[in-house]
């Protein structure tokens, strides 16, 4: 009797231990996009190394970001996400039409905010829904507008599925680039898994724009989230992230 009343209480708790945090600085993946939350009050802090496998063509080197990411309510989601142009001699390289003498340093970032907002909450027999946009708004600086470069605008569902106290989420989304053409507007996909011998873990794999995707992310003393992935199997990016829960039942959902 008391096993099975532990094994409920895992389960209710479960999918509020960990979420896939995207090196986009948004809920989701790795790059796919999914319908997992965080809880209500969250807000996180955090830095991306980022192979230049993963930019846009605008930027053809490895780079960073750093974001702040706050969850106002318990259906929407928005982000602030800074991302690091280093300085070249190619006058068609954003960053050479600020500082075309300082190659090779980080001299600029492109600015993004993102929107998420939960449709549907995970039910039974029901995945949950989301909608949601990275890098929404142009800006100006200086006359000289600046693009959108990691634009898109996606719908996203996800189901979470219990075996023998393992936890498998699975996630399906049709995404939008509103500006970037190097990409085909798509379908995603991709799982994450938790085994029960370590419940702060998720191993992830993905389908997105159309490559394989690999990765895993762990929460470490309720606050610290670190996550990893190999683009294509082999180009690796990951980072850092700080969760603060303003909202005291936030932080126990997470113990």
């Amino acid at each position: 009797m008391i096993k099975k009343i532990g094994l409920l209480i895992l389960l209710i708790y479960c999918p509020c231990l960990l979420f896939a945090q995207t090196t986009l600085g948004t809920t989701g993946l790795l790059l796919a996009p999914s319908a997992e939350m965080q809880r209500d009050g969250t807000v996180m802090l955090g830095a991306n190394f980022l192979n230049d496998v993963f930019t846009p063509p605008q930027f053809p080197y490895n780079t960073i970001n750093y974001y702040l990411n706050a969850t106002l309510l318990p259906f929407l989601e928005v982000a602030y996400t800074a991302t690091m142009f280093r300085a070249t001699d190619n006058p068609e390289d954003p960053s050479y039409i600020y500082f075309p003498k300082k190659k090779g340093r980080f001299i600029n970032q492109d600015r993004s905010v993102s929107v998420r907002l939960r449709l549907l909450r995970e039910r039974k027999y029901i995945p949950a829904v989301v909608i949601g946009t990275n890098d929404c708004f142009h800006t100006s600086n200086g006359g000289f507008m600046v693009s959108q470069f990691f634009s898109r605008i996606y719908v996203a569902m996800s189901k979470d599925f219990y075996i023998r106290n393992q936890r498998l989420t699975a996630s399906l989304a049709y995404i939008y680039h509103t500006q970037n053409r190097t990409l085909s507007n798509s379908i995603s996909a991709g799982v994450a898994f938790s085994p029960s011998f370590a419940r702060n873990l998720n191993v992830i794999a993905e389908y997105c724009d159309e490559q394989c995707n690999i990765g895993a992310n762990y929460l470490l003393f309720n606050h610290l989230f670190a996550q990893v992935m190999l683009q294509r199997c082999k180009y690796f990016s990951g980072g850092l992230t700080y969760k603060i829960y303003l909202k005291k039942e936030s932080f126990k959902a997470f113990k």
